[in-house]
């Protein structure tokens, strides 16, 4: 499986406070960023693969929402997390 509960402790111990904060925008603006490069991945192997293409926008668009509270909140965090994913804007 391609994400399984250490890769998710990495990434939360990664842009998160520490291994066990799944709440905050940054960890799960990451977790998202990670499974929709998954995700694009497999969309170019298996292109009329409409289910998953449809699950692909739906996790953008809530990264995006994420992404959107965090600018409004703490301009610096989102200018922080958008930097070190290397996202654009």
């Amino acid at each position: 499986m391609y994400l399984d509960a250490a890769k998710k402790q990495e990434i939360f111990g990664k842009y998160g406070k520490s291994n066990t904060d799944t709440g905050s925008p940054e960890a799960q603006i990451a977790l998202f960023s990670y499974r929709i490069s998954h995700l694009t991945e497999h969309l170019k192997l298996n292109r009329k693969d409409y289910s998953t293409e449809r699950a692909l926008t739906m996790l953008v668009g809530k990264r995006r929402a994420l992404l959107n509270y965090l600018k409004d909140r703490d301009i610096e965090r989102y200018r922080a997390i958008v930097k070190e994913l290397g996202l654009r804007k």
